[in-house]
């Protein structure tokens, strides 16, 4: 897919305007502060309505105006289509093809898109959550009946664990935990079976990018690490199986924690550059170009389960990057259409082939190349 047009009223610090962007490769440059963020952002939304950079609507409103609105025309499964996202300060009012529609979640199947910002260094920085989020928002995005099951997933979660507090103090509730195990390690079995399916298309399409971006210095790698005991070839069944015989063995220290302490909600990714840990062992730039790695490949999984190119979203992607790895990212991606940001003058002059943005006090101005 392909956006050809976006336009903004009132959102952030932007000028009322509008960018239409090549197929390829198209750099946003400007100083910093200056409203590059705001434009990949604005792309950001279409994917299902939540920022990347802010939980509240407020901000994405330029203030002293009561609304922003966001339109974008673009080609998606086969046919052009439109969007837009009225924003208030309370809500929001999402139409896809001039059809008004209920949730913004009406937006997941239609427009894809990979996102990175600087903020998803911790998804090799911090703990476990990260990672899995990473590999949870891709398969929401692929398709929403994943994002419901983990939705359900984690408000039974909550319910569990209210349980095994209150049975601290009530022993003859146990006869009504079977009924959430039940439904408890049905969900986390489909979880993870969707979870190891993606890691393992990922891991190989991750491997082949990192070598290109580090010209072969470098071996990626990923271990789906599970807490009850999960392998790549269990079908739903066995790792519900799992899942219920951990339950079972755990759940003394569990009504003593009165919390879960086993299932999807407490597995991890580990993230290997060269057979070690990156958490540990990796420099900021080899950190950085993981992560790229495994946006890539995320954006290749998507393209092959859903039929057609994710947009691809580079926030502030080419700092702390060598000249060979912001020349492969600006140069050696086909077939997608890329949006990057960046401050240098320099790296605007290493594109071969696209569009050149240029952005001050909020006003976008294609440049001429």
């Amino acid at each position: 897919m392909k956006v050809d047009h976006l336009q903004f009223q009132n959102y952030r610090n932007l000028a009322d305007g509008f960018i239409s962007p090549c197929e390829g490769v198209n750099i946003i440059y400007g100083k910093n502060a200056q409203g590059k963020t705001n434009i990949i952002e604005a792309l950001w939304l279409f994917c299902g309505g939540h920022s990347f950079r802010t939980q509240s609507y407020r901000e994405l409103i330029q203030f002293d105006k009561p609304f922003a609105k966001l339109d974008c025309r673009f080609y998606g499964q086969e046919r052009s289509q439109t969007a837009s996202i009225a924003i208030e300060p309370n809500r929001r009012v999402i139409k896809l093809n001039g059809v008004e529609k209920k949730t913004s979640a009406a937006l997941i199947e239609r427009f894809c898109a990979v996102v990175f910002s600087p903020e998803n260094l911790s998804l090799i920085k911090r703990g476990p959550s990260e990672r899995r989020n990473f590999i949870d928002s891709a398969i929401c995005r692929e398709k929403m009946r994943n994002a419901l099951t983990l939705q359900k997933y984690n408000r039974l979660l909550k319910q569990r664990n209210a349980l095994l507090k209150d049975l601290q103090r009530n022993e003859k509730l146990r006869e009504t935990l079977s009924l959430w195990d039940e439904q408890l390690t049905t969900l986390g079995a489909e979880i993870v079976r969707q979870r190891l399916d993606f890691v393992k298309m990922i891991t190989g399409k991750a491997a082949v990018y990192h070598e290109g971006i580090s010209r072969g210095s470098e071996k990626l790698s990923l271990r789906y690490l599970s807490s009850f005991g999960a392998e790549e070839g269990d079908d739903r069944m066995t790792l519900k199986q799992k899942f219920q015989e951990k339950c079972a063995q755990n759940l003394q220290n569990e009504i003593f924690a009165g919390s879960t302490i086993s299932g999807a909600h407490r597995d991890d990714i580990e993230i290997l550059i060269n057979g070690k840990n990156a958490r540990f062992y990796a420099s900021q730039g080899q950190q950085r170009s993981a992560v790229l790695s495994l946006k890539l490949a995320e954006a290749a999984v998507l393209r092959e389960r859903m039929g057609e190119n994710p947009v691809i979203l580079f926030d502030d992607v080419l700092s702390e990057l060598d000249n060979d790895r912001q020349d492969y990212l600006l140069n050696e991606l086909r077939g997608c259409q890329v949006f990057i940001t960046c401050c240098e003058r320099s790296n605007k002059e290493q594109l071969n082939e696209g569009k050149i943005f240029f952005v001050e006090n909020g006003r976008v101005e294609e440049i001429k190349k």
